[in-house]
């Protein structure tokens, strides 16, 4: 019986705990931030890679969706101390999914009021309400979160 083999990690998986980003993973983030920033820009700030307050592990979302508010640039953060409205992560190549559900979970608990899972292969977007409660969303979709009153039209967003 031959013992498994562990896939060498990069030094950016080491420093930050997390797999690398592919251009899917990139591309996804990039096209949501856009859309969301340019449809919801009096509503909500958009937090990308701002690491959260939370219990347990470090937790870093691929992106934050947060209520609008001032900006201070005399005083910065480090760690955002109260949870966003909705976190956003998206599955990169090397991944598990399951750390991405085991994630929302830690979201919820922590009092974030949705959580999205981007799988880019599939072209598609979970949108949790609750940990365990979800609708799936396809690029042939409009994405809905009731808990923000937010739609996205996913075919914008997985455009060849």
């Amino acid at each position: 019986m031959e013992a498994a083999t562990l896939p060498i990690q990069s030094d950016y998986e080491i420093e930050r705990g997390k797999p690398i980003p592919s251009k899917l993973h990139a591309v996804v983030q990039m096209r949501l931030i856009l859309y969301l920033g340019t449809h919801y820009n009096e509503q909500y700030i958009l937090l990308p890679e701002f690491a959260l307050d939370t219990p347990g592990q470090k937790s870093v979302p691929d992106l934050s969706i947060d209520e609008l508010s001032p900006v201070d640039f005399n005083r910065d953060e480090i760690k955002k101390p109260t949870p966003p409205l909705a976190t956003i992560e998206i599955l990169s190549p090397t991944q598990v999914l399951q750390t991405l559900l085991d994630k929302t979970n830690e979201y919820f608990s922590s009092g974030v009021k949705s959580c999205w899972v981007a799988i880019p292969p599939l072209k598609s977007i979970y949108v949790f309400k609750a940990p365990n409660d979800y609708q799936v969303f396809s690029h042939e979709h409009i994405l809905r979160d009731p808990n923000l009153n937010i739609e996205v039209p996913l075919g914008v967003i997985f455009a060849s």
